[in-house]
């Protein structure tokens, strides 16, 4: 499973004051233990601050590659802001999150995509809006894919998402998303499926029981591939078991490793 560690992000109200005191320290320690934890990419986000953005996005990028080697995930709403967080990156091939359908963003993300030899994370949005259904989904991610290889990104470079809504807003967006993965991957076996899988539970209690159950159908959807919290060692441990289950963690090794240095939360 391809981890996106999302903790250091603005939006993200226990890490808000570290970004904006500027708080080198915290940022790093935050960074270190997401590494240390089994995240692939660390995911860093300026959003909130929108008058110094893109300045704060530069100093998380260089604050947090002083202490791992692990790629970014340069995130960010803002093409502005996208640029100089890849201007600044140092650690190899970064993850641009994220680009839609959407005219105006495709064609102010691609160029990017492309210069930097970046991978990316593609909403399955549009100028449409947010769409409803799974077969709306699936059309959106097909553009998308046909309009990026054809401008020269590999498929192995593209994380589809499918856009997960909180199913406290409409009973069918787990499903739906859940639907649109298995498509994605069957129809595009060489291209990533990801998603933000906390958003699945926003608005609702015991959103951790939640995301460990989102997690584990949306590993069997074929998912490979998701941003989410690390440190959180019940659901780290949900999916190395998923992976296991679903033939993705050859004769468990993964499984059986990370029970033998005592890292299974059970």
């Amino acid at each position: 499973m391809i981890i996106i560690g999302e903790k250091i992000n603005s939006t993200l109200k226990a890490i808000r004051p570290a970004i904006e005191r500027y708080d080198t320290k915290a940022i790093q320690e935050l960074a270190v233990r997401q590494a240390e934890a089994g995240a692939s990419y660390i995911d860093v986000n300026a959003g909130m601050f929108f008058k110094d953005e893109l300045d704060r996005l530069e100093w998380l990028v260089k604050t947090v590659q002083e202490v791992v080697d692990i790629p970014l995930s340069i995130d960010s709403p803002n093409p502005l802001a996208i640029e100089r967080g890849l201007k600044a990156n140092k650690n190899g091939k970064p993850v641009i999150n994220s680009i839609t359908d959407e005219k105006e963003r495709f064609e102010a993300v691609l160029p990017m995509v492309l210069e930097y030899n970046a991978s990316v994370i593609a909403l399955c949005m549009d100028d449409t809006g947010m769409p409803e259904t799974e077969q709306d989904r699936v059309s959106i991610a097909r553009r998308m894919i046909e309009k990026l290889t054809k401008a020269g990104v590999a498929p192995q470079d593209i994380f589809i998402d499918p856009l997960i809504r909180p199913i406290g807003t409409g009973s069918h967006y787990g499903r739906v998303a859940l639907e649109t993965m298995r498509i994605v991957k069957t129809e595009y076996p060489d291209v990533h499926v990801t998603c933000g899988l906390s958003n699945i539970s926003f608005g609702i209690p015991e959103r951790k029981l939640m995301n460990k159950t989102f997690l584990v159908a949306a590993v069997a959807a074929g998912m490979d591939g998701a941003i989410l919290d690390p440190l959180d060692t019940k659901l780290m441990t949900f999916l190395y078991a998923a992976e296991a289950l679903m033939g993705k963690d050859d004769f468990c090794m993964e499984y059986l490793t990370k029970y033998r240095e005592g890292k299974l939360d059970v």
